[in-house]
């Protein structure tokens, strides 16, 4: 078989050598445009795992390549003055330029020829001559853009700008992250030695940062010299080094973040940088082109055809490729909000930038490092009020007003529809029971409805009759006189997603009779199917507005600690807010402002009837998930800041479920960067929610400072016991325990202490 490798990078050649391996008698060519000594990064990062599968497939390179390896344990990250240390990450770099020279010298063992300082512009020529095309040209490959509409290639430019420069200064004790503030905002540096003289020093920062430095009108000395005088402390007297001085001007780069919908084409197939992108902070593109090429040689080599081999390869890779760039995104987007964690305390903002891409959590850390993370853990629990005391972030107290909760776990409003004409029965007395004993610091009770024609369905409880009061508080005496735990009332109007049938039924559909007529902000139905509601007119606002109060007041009176109001998921509230469901030209149409008047004056009716000591939230949809055509980015914080003007003192932080249009991103605490943006950018405490379902998580989410308290839903319709189980998990022995329950405490902490788990993964 001819193949033809274009681009000598370490994709290109690795792949070249990895088939040569399985078919010496294959011709072999690569193609690369630069010469043999010709690099535009610096040092490469690879992981133990990578260089094992690099010595299973080639032991003779893998050796080379780890003979020239700088090793390291630790992440430094300094913030101004301030510098914090943990050990235990275990990294190995090298020189990019090494990498590729002991490559071509393996490939050139092997019969591989190679051709440099050749460029190809006719992929179609070449397509027709070789059997085996490997397009491995890098992030902007001509040969992906030449079969674009076979590729379907998805390319985002990200915010930050960046340069990739070398130094002789030392950073050999630690991958060093260094962040530094000018008087044209923040300017920060990724450090790292990759052999014994040279380290690579990337330099990033926002794009109005770039030009209020200047930068974007400086040529490459000047730029050098700028980021010299601005790092000049930790650099030691030496340079800083370009290896682009061939490009004209500026050598700073925006990253392109590539995925393609496929990798083959006929006989040609991407690989590494052209087929997916990785970006830098997370360190693993090369790892990503490595191992996508053994993968790639041995399927070529194996399987009968090309178009089998494509497709198995595209397959088994993509997977991998997927968790890295979701990983890889979720680190960038960190680096370009940067600024919104540079006021946390050097501690958090460690922990924040280290567990960025969500590859490294709580317990994990505690393996790496069990020392720095007990220090972190005690001083998140000084920052709460416990002084002395070392426990996981998750068992910190936290105050809402008068309240203190005893831990920051929220059992979340999950829907019961067990209710008869509104009323709850003994099905809600034994639910909530249950999970007010089973450790949490505040249950929610399910979106409890304002009237008969608030309901979502004709199983949903509601607060507007004296017999819903009196059971509702018959509940709040028992958890106050058995149980720590605390318990939110969430008030609510189901609007123009009323009158649906039981949630096991058919979700959202229609009631097969007895329906009754819906509100919303505009008379839209929210699907096909569902009858048009009435448009809400001000006499219809006033009235509905009055039952929020007195609901407010009945909760007071059955005893509740705490009271939401649910403004979120496409409820009556919801449709006010979101642009999707309001249409009005009145003051409460259009405008945000004129969008948040009718919540905002429903909220603060019930603010003034409940009790000043007395906690208050909102639950909000932070996106529509539709884009620019509905609520999310700005929009929200805004909404978040307009009701804490308005006296709320925490806002639960939701997304979706106010269109049908919607397209969320699922995935592990996919909504916790919204609760994580109006926490950290306006301020305000939030809770976070959305597959949430590990202790991990939540200890993760709270010392990140990415929420204050954190909600969980199916866990606790699973496991009642959550936190207390997961405190037996943890080693925990300061959380109480029901007394009954003792002997049940005790055999699970022997289970725990011997290894035999209790039930959930820490």
């Amino acid at each position: 078989m001819k193949t033809v490798c274009l681009g000598g990078g370490p994709a290109g050649l690795y792949f070249a050598i990895s088939l040569k391996l399985r078919n010496p008698d294959d011709e072999v060519l690569v193609i690369e445009r630069n010469r043999a000594d010709d690099t535009f990064g610096w040092g490469v990062v690879l992981s133990d795992e990578t260089l094992d599968n690099l010595a299973q497939n080639d032991p003779k390179s893998a050796e080379a390549i780890r003979g020239h390896f700088a090793y390291w344990d630790d992440i430094k990250v300094v913030k101004e003055d301030v510098a914090i240390t943990s050990t235990g990450h275990g990294f190995c770099g090298l020189g990019r330029k090494t990498m590729l020279l002991l490559l071509q010298e393996r490939c050139r063992e092997l019969g591989v020829e190679l051709r440099f300082e050749t460029e190809v512009d006719d992929v179609d020529a070449l397509r027709r001559e070789y059997d085996l095309v490997v397009a491995a040209d890098g992030v902007n490959s001509k040969t992906r853009a030449a079969y674009a509409d076979a590729f379907k290639p998805e390319i985002d430019t990200r915010a930050c700008k960046f340069v990739w420069l070398g130094t002789h200064a030392k950073f050999d004790d630690a991958f060093t992250f260094i962040f530094k503030k000018t008087d044209a905002g923040w300017i920060w540096a990724h450090a790292y030695q990759f052999d014994a003289d040279t380290a690579t020093f990337i330099v990033e920062c926002s794009e109005e940062t770039w030009r209020g430095l200047g930068l974007d009108n400086m040529d490459q000395p000047a730029m050098i010299a700028e980021c010299e005088r601005i790092f000049a402390a930790h650099l030691d007297g030496n340079a800083l080094i370009s290896n682009m001085k061939h490009l004209r001007g500026s050598a700073w780069l925006n990253f392109n973040r590539v995925l393609c919908e496929t990798w083959h084409h006929e006989n040609v197939v991407l690989l590494g940088d052209a087929s997916a992108t990785a970006h830098f902070s997370i360190g693993s593109g090369t790892k990503l082109a490595l191992e996508s090429a053994i993968a790639l040689a041995e399927l070529v080599s194996n399987e009968p055809t090309l178009q089998g081999a494509f497709e198995k390869y595209q397959d088994e890779r993509r997977l991998d490729v997927l968790r890295l760039q979701s990983a890889a995104r979720n680190s960038t987007e960190w680096f370009e909000e940067v600024e919104r964690y540079l006021h946390l305390d050097p501690v958090q903002f460690n922990y924040s930038l280290l567990t960025r891409s969500q590859r490294i959590s709580h317990e994990n850390l505690r393996l790496r490092d069990p020392d720095w993370l007990r220090e972190a853990e005690t001083w998140f629990q000084t920052q709460a009020g416990a002084n002395g005391v070392h426990r996981a972030p998750m068992f910190a107290p936290y105050r809402l007003r008068d309240m203190a909760l005893q831990n920051r776990v929220v059992v979340s409003p999950m829907a019961q529809y067990k209710a008869v004409d509104g009323c709850p029965t003994d099905w809600h007395f034994a639910h909530y029971a249950e999970r007010a004993k089973g450790g949490a610091g505040l249950v929610y009770i399910e979106m409890t409805c304002v009237s008969p024609e608030g309901r979502i369905t004709p199983g949903c409880p509601g607060l507007y009759a004296r017999e819903h009061e009196a059971a509702w508080k018959r509940l709040t005496d028992f958890v106050h006189a058995e149980t720590e735990a605390k318990l939110c009332m969430q008030i609510g109007h189901s609007g123009r997603k009323g009158s649906t049938q039981l949630g096991w039924d058919e979700m959202d559909a229609p009631l097969p009779s007895g329906n009754w007529q819906t509100v919303s902000a505009s008379a839209l139905p929210w699907a096909e199917g569902h009858a048009a509601p009435r448009a809400l007119d001000r006499a219809g606002m006033d009235e509905i507005r009055d039952q929020f109060v007195a609901a407010a007041e009945m909760a007071d009176r059955a005893g509740f600690d705490m009271i939401e109001l649910h403004a979120a998921h496409g409820y009556l509230l919801s449709s006010f807010i979101s642009p999707l469901s309001n249409t009005r030209e009145d003051a409460y149409g259009g405008s945000l402002e004129n969008r948040m008047r009718y919540p905002l004056e429903v909220f603060r009716a019930m603010r003034a009837v409940w009790p000043e000591a007395k906690p208050m939230s909102v639950r909000i949809s932070a996106t529509d998930w539709v884009g620019d055509r509905g609520v999310g980015g700005e929009e929200a914080v805004e909404i978040a800041q307009m009701f804490r003007d308005a006296g709320v003192d925490i806002v639960d932080v939701s997304a979706g479920q106010t269109s049908i249009e919607a397209k969320p991103v699922y995935g592990r605490m996919f909504q916790t960067p919204f609760s994580d943006r109006i926490r950290n950018e306006a301020g305000i405490p939030t809770m976070a929610v959305g597959n949430i379902y590990e202790p991990d998580h939540v200890n993760s989410i709270l010392m990140a400072g990415r929420a204050d308290l954190v909600c969980l839903a199916r866990p606790h319709l699973a496991d009642p016991y959550w936190t207390l189980h997961a405190a037996a998990a943890l080693g925990d022995e300061q959380t109480a325990w029901p007394l009954p329950y003792l002997p049940g405490r005790d055999q699970m902490r022997r289970l725990a202490e011997r290894g035999e788990g209790v039930g959930l993964r820490v």
